[in-house]
């Protein structure tokens, strides 16, 4: 069997560094879907405020906008996870984080009826989690800005009116995906 090999500082250091370079890299490219769930929960939360507005009796319809999205991008990341040679700890790390995410926006929408449907703000305060750990992990102060605005807005809907809760989404979303997502693109295009 053969030994481990002892590495110096700077040969460990190196490593690191370039495993946080290639995660990097890849949230970067991955912008697409902070961009494509901005703007999917952004317009979602948008028409759950309109119709509330219009005394619609079911406002809610309008989050079968999310299937769709689910749908392409369970494909996308399967195709991506495919071409793709090597993946980082980190990589398996932020893509672990967000499935327990998805699996728990499942369970409360899911168990929805037991608390009313009032999942809003739950929903808000939940993103907090994986948006400012992803933050934490790339080094990126505009997604730990956004899990914190995530937060901050979660509080917020536990205090508005239910009809307000959905405006409050859409700008937690703006706030949360959409900027960091922009600015993950640019950064990824210089």
């Amino acid at each position: 069997m053969k030994e481990p090999e002892n590495l110096s500082a700077q040969q460990s250091l190196s490593i690191i560094t370039s495993m946080i370079d290639q995660a990097k890299g890849n949230v970067q490219r991955n912008s697409f879907y902070f961009l494509l769930w901005g703007w999917v929960v952004a317009l979602a939360n948008l028409g759950m405020f309109v119709l509330s507005m219009l005394d619609y009796q079911r406002p809610y319809i309008v989050w079968v906008i999310t299937i769709p999205a689910w749908i392409y991008t369970i494909y996308r990341s399967i195709k991506q996870n495919a071409d793709k040679s090597a993946s980082s700890h980190f990589d398996r790390i932020s893509a672990s984080l967000w499935m327990c995410y998805a699996i728990c926006i499942f369970t409360v929408v899911a168990f929805g009826y037991k608390i009313n449907f009032q999942i809003g703000p739950i929903i808000l305060i939940m993103s907090a989690v994986p948006t400012f750990v992803s933050g934490i992990i790339l080094r990126f102060k505009p997604l730990m800005i956004g899990g914190i605005l995530f937060w901050v807005f979660g509080i917020i809907s536990f205090l508005v009116p239910n009809e307000m809760q959905s405006l409050a989404g859409a700008v937690a979303i703006l706030c949360g995906y959409l900027v960091p997502g922009y600015i993950l693109k640019n950064k990824h295009e210089d």
